[in-house]
């Protein structure tokens, strides 16, 4: 028994031994080093962070960072370094600097910040630009680049001459070479200021604008600060250029914007032409169905939280499911009495809104909910540095037009589509011809509340989803169904472009409100003038 106690005691010794020759980060460089850095003192930390970067390792740069931002703890029990994002007053969520997944929460007095100076903080910079523009990774490379555009310190230049000269990739080198005119601009040779002011005629970047600028300014006396007149005039078109290009490009992003604007109002109107235009019928309750397609994106993402990327797929069927059932029944139980009585459909379907805004406060609070954006629905195509295009308005200007096209296509190439027509035409014809128009009437409804739900899951990834949700494009569906004609899907698909433009046009002038005034009061006069839109339907049925 006694052999046992013993061999168990001399296990325990050993294993710490065991456990270190095992450690695959035992000998790894730049473990060691992190282990004297956690022991330098702050007079001595310069020289250390030179160490770190000579080791020309990946894996240095989050530590940097960290470093940079106030995120490097040292946990004073045993000196060992971690990665830390403050939680409450008395705790931090610490993770391993050496790229380790898990994270772990410690007493906030049990960490120390490692301090660094001014001084520190520029040299930190340059490290991790630095270590950035020596990566595999093109684009590390071409971010790290950018970020050293406009920074003409000397450190700064020598680091991004030596990177002109191993650099490969073009658009790298175009970058390191603006920066490298922009520092020439400091220059007192005339004839260096003027092949930079060349080398940056037509860039894009804000910083070079301000550079250029900074060339023309003038003295109290009104003469030119520049002495070289060549240089003062190179650089005057040049402002004049980009200047230019700014502003096709500002007219460019206010196009996107009214597109967005319109593809949003699009979804949102379409469904109620349909209504409108086959059944006769002003459904105030259509703002509370694409309510509806929103809480029904919002209850799919808290099912499935760990399938975000995939939730909008799951969302936009059920959505159109979940709106068009509801529909139906308010077809069914409500307007199918109130035929040939416009008035009193209005006043039922409004009766009908504000039991689902009710029914919704109950269900789900009356505070607004967010919903996530996928991580494909995030960020932005940028084109250059002045013009950027957001991948959720992107993507739902193209599902807007899809929506479109695919009714547009159920209505012109099915049976149900050619029924729907007919009974728009001339209800009491068709009933002669045997089409079942309460059959239609259903269906027409349950596929115009369908497609608001499927606008509620694309003004779900624009907007909060709350209970108001629906009152805010209520107004404007109306505006563009009677624009455009009623019934007419073209003329819909054109108004509803048409005032998105309009909208975002006149914004930046009499701002947002007016702007809404201004297209109402437009499409009033409009109205007057041609009583039954853009795209008046025809044919002697037509009253």
């Amino acid at each position: 028994m006694y052999r046992l106690i013993i061999a168990l005691i001399l296990g325990c010794i050993a294993c710490p031994w065991l456990n270190a020759a095992d450690d695959p980060l035992a000998d790894d460089p730049l473990s060691l080093q992190l282990g004297v850095l956690a022991q330098t003192k702050l007079t001595k930390m310069p020289a250390q962070i030179e160490v770190l970067v000579a080791l020309n390792d990946s894996r240095v740069v989050p530590v940097l960072q960290a470093m940079l931002d106030g995120r490097l703890y040292r946990r004073k029990s045993d000196n060992l370094l971690f990665i830390g994002v403050p939680g409450d007053d008395k705790s931090l969520a610490i993770t391993n600097p050496l790229g380790g997944s898990e994270t772990t929460v410690a007493p906030a007095s049990d960490l120390s910040r490692v301090a660094v100076n001014n001084r520190m903080r520029g040299q930190l910079r340059l490290a991790i630009a630095q270590l950035n523009l020596a990566s595999e990774d093109e684009q590390q490379r071409f971010d790290a680049a950018q970020e050293l555009l406009g920074d003409v310190s000397p450190p700064v230049i020598a680091l991004l001459n030596q990177v002109a000269q191993a650099e490969s990739s073009e658009r790298v080198l175009a970058v390191v070479a603006d920066a490298q005119a922009l520092a020439a601009l400091q220059q007192d040779d005339a004839l260096i200021r003027l092949k930079a002011v060349e080398q940056l005629t037509g860039n894009l970047q804000p910083v070079v604008l301000n550079a250029l600028q900074s060339l023309t300014a003038l003295d109290a006396g009104g003469a030119p600060l520049e002495s070289d007149p060549l240089v003062y005039k190179r650089a005057l078109k040049a402002i004049a250029g980009i200047k230019q290009e700014a502003e096709f490009y500002s007219s460019a992003e206010t196009i996107f914007f009214g597109l967005s604007l319109g593809s949003v109002l699009l979804l949102s109107a379409i469904g109620l032409a349909i209504t409108f235009g086959v059944m006769g019928v002003i459904n105030m309750a259509h703002g509370e169905l694409i309510m509806l397609g929103a809480y029904t994106t919002y209850v799919v993402q808290l099912v499935l939280p760990n399938h975000l990327e995939y939730s909008l797929l799951v969302a936009v069927p059920l959505a159109f499911v979940v709106s068009g059932l509801v529909g139906v029944g308010i077809e069914r139980g409500v307007i199918r009495f109130l035929y040939g009585r416009p008035l009193e459909t209005l006043l039922a379907t409004f009766g009908i809104s504000l039991i689902l805004q009710q029914a919704v406060r109950s269900i789900f609070s009356p505070l607004n909910r967010s919903v996530a954006n996928p991580e494909w629905m995030s960020g932005a195509l940028q084109l250059n540095p002045l013009f950027s295009l957001t991948y959720n308005r992107l993507y739902i200007l193209v599902f807007s037009l899809v929506v479109f096209f695919l009714l547009l296509a159920l209505l012109k190439r099915t049976r149900l589509g050619l029924q729907f027509r007919a009974v728009a035409q001339n209800r009491a014809m068709a009933r002669a011809m045997g089409i079942r128009s309460a059959w239609v009437d259903a269906m027409t409804f349950g596929l115009g509340s369908g497609i608001a739900g499927i606008a509620g899951v694309a003004l779900s990834q624009l907007t909060n989803v709350g209970p108001n949700l629906g009152q805010a494009y209520i107004i404007d569906s109306f505006m563009v169904v009677v624009f455009g004609g009623v019934g007419n899907l073209w003329g819909t698909l054109v108004s509803a472009f048409s005032l998105g433009m309009a909208n975002k046009f006149i914004e930046p002038v009499a701002g947002a409100v007016l702007a809404k005034i201004l297209v109402l009061i437009f499409i009033i006069l409009f109205i007057q003038r041609y009583p039954r839109g853009l795209f008046p339907q025809q044919g002697r049925s037509v009253d």
